[in-house]
C-alpha cells in the first residue's frame, strides 16, 4: 500500500484535473481528460462548462469552439447534465439500455406508448427541436411536486434520452435542441459487456480525479464508485484508504504550480468533505442562500494557487455596463505579495477572456 504526504496527494489530484502549468492542447483534449464537464447555465460569470474548460485551456478557449465540436465534428456529446468525449459513448450504452431507473417513470412511458411515437416521428420529420416545439399529446401527464410538472413533452425528451433513443443535438439561445440519437451519434460497434464498461468508467472516473475514495460524493447520473482499480493508499492526516490513479501519481512528480480561478461546480471542488480532507478548504455555494446569510457572495469562484486553495472571488459579468465586478477577494490565507500578484494577473485574465473591463467595487 501507498503512503502519501498531503502535498503529494494534493498535486495528484490538480495535476489529474488538468490544473497544473501544463495545459492540454485544445478542448477534445481536455474533455477526455475530465470525462465529464457539468452543465449548469448559471452565468454570474459565465456558464459552468465555460468556465471549466477557460481555467483549463485559457484564453485561446471559446463557446462557439466548444459548440462546433459538439455541433458539426461530435466530437462530444451531452447526456446526463454533463458534456462527454464521444469515445466514451459505447461505455455508456448499458446504463442507456437500463433506463429509465425509476418504477414510476417506466410506468408513465408505458402509459405514453403513443406520445412516445408522437415525439419521434416528429424529430424524424422536422427536428432538431427545442422542447417547446413538440406537441404535447400525452395520454397520461407527468406528476411532480417540482417544476416538471404535466411538462409532458419536455419530460419525454428527458427519457428518451436517457435511453439514448433521442440525443442532444446542441444548445442555442432557448436552450437544448433534440433530436434522434441515429442522427447524432456513431454506430454502435461491438456491445461492452456490462462488467467491463463499468470498470473502465471506474479507470477513467479515477484517472481524472487521481485520488478518491472508493465511494465519493455521486454527480447527478454520474456513478462514483472507483473500487478495484488504481493503487490502494493511505495519506497522512486522514483515516482510512484511498485509491490513487499511478498515471497521475507519476506526472505529479514534477507538477508545476499555477493559479486559476475555478467554476462552483468544478469537479475538483464538487465533493466538499474530499475538499476539506486533502485540502483543508471549506466551501459552499451560496446563490441558494439569502443575501444577508452569504459569506462569501452569490457565486463566489474558488481561488487555487499552486496545490492550495487560498481564498474565494465574489464577482459578477455585468455586460449590460461592460464591466466585470469585483465584489470582494477573500483570503483564506494570509496573501504573500506573490499570491496576491498572480490573483490579480489571473482576475484581469478573466476578464479579458469575458471581453470586459475589471473594476473594484
Amino acid at each position: 500500500m501507498l503512503s502519501l504526504d498531503r502535498d503529494t496527494a494534493r498535486r495528484v489530484a490538480v495535476t489529474a484535473q488538468l490544473l497544473s502549468a501544463r495545459r492540454p492542447a485544445d478542448i477534445v483534449e481536455t474533455v477526455d481528460g475530465l470525462t465529464i464537464v457539468n452543465i449548469e447555465p448559471t452565468a454570474a460569470v459565465a456558464p459552468s462548462a465555460d468556465l471549466i474548460l477557460w481555467s483549463r485551456l485559457g484564453w485561446p478557449y471559446q463557446p462557439a469552439d466548444l459548440a462546433r465540436i459538439e455541433q458539426v465534428d461530435r466530437a462530444v456529446f451531452e447526456w446526463g447534465g454533463f458534456y462527454r468525449p464521444m469515445t466514451d459513448l459505447p461505455l455508456l450504452r448499458t446504463d442507456m439500455r437500463r433506463a429509465p431507473r425509476w418504477r414510476e417513470t417506466r410506468e408513465w412511458l408505458a402509459a405514453n406508448e403513443v406520445f412516445r411515437r408522437d415525439v419521434v416521428a416528429r424529430l424524424r420529420d422536422e427536428g432538431p427541436l427545442h422542447a417547446a416545439e413538440v406537441p404535447d399529446t400525452a395520454q397520461v401527464s407527468w406528476r411532480s411536486s417540482g417544476w416538471t410538472n404535466n411538462r409532458n413533452a419536455q419530460q419525454m425528451l428527458e427519457v428518451l434520452t436517457a435511453c439514448g433513443d433521442v440525443a442532444v443535438w446542441g444548445r442555442d439561445a432557448k436552450g437544448r435542441l433534440f433530436d434522434l440519437s441515429e442522427r447524432i451519434y456513431p454506430a454502435a460497434g461491438p456491445d461492452v459487456a456490462d462488467e467491463d464498461a463499468a470498470r473502465e468508467r471506474a479507470e477513467r472516473r479515477l484517472g481524472a480525479l487521481g485520488i478518491a475514495r472508493e465511494k465519493g460524493v455521486a454527480q447527478p447520473t454520474e456513478p462514483v464508485d472507483v473500487g478495484g482499480v488504481g493503487e490502494l493508499a493511505t495519506v497522512d492526516g486522514t483515516d482510512g484508504q484511498w485509491r490513487v490513479d499511478a498515471a497521475a501519481l507519476t506526472a505529479a512528480e514534477d507538477f508545476e504550480p499555477r493559479t486559476a480561478l475555478l467554476s462552483p461546480f468544478d469537479r475538483l471542488v464538487f465533493d466538499r468533505i474530499r475538499l476539506q480532507e486533502l485540502f483543508g478548504y471549506e466551501y459552499i455555494l451560496e446563490m441558494y442562500k439569502p443575501a444577508a446569510k452569504r459569506r462569501w457572495g452569490y457565486f463566489a469562484l474558488p481561488i487555487l494557487h499552486g496545490d492550495r486553495f487560498v481564498g474565494k472571488l465574489d464577482a459578477k459579468a455585468d455586460r449590460k455596463a461592460g464591466v466585470f465586478r469585483i465584489h470582494a477577494v477573500h483570503e483564506d490565507v494570509p496573501f504573500t505579495r506573490g499570491i496576491s500578484d498572480a490573483v490579480e494577473a489571473e482576475i484581469a485574465a478573466l476578464a479579458a477572456w469575458l471581453g470586459l473591463e475589471p473594476v473594484y467595487t
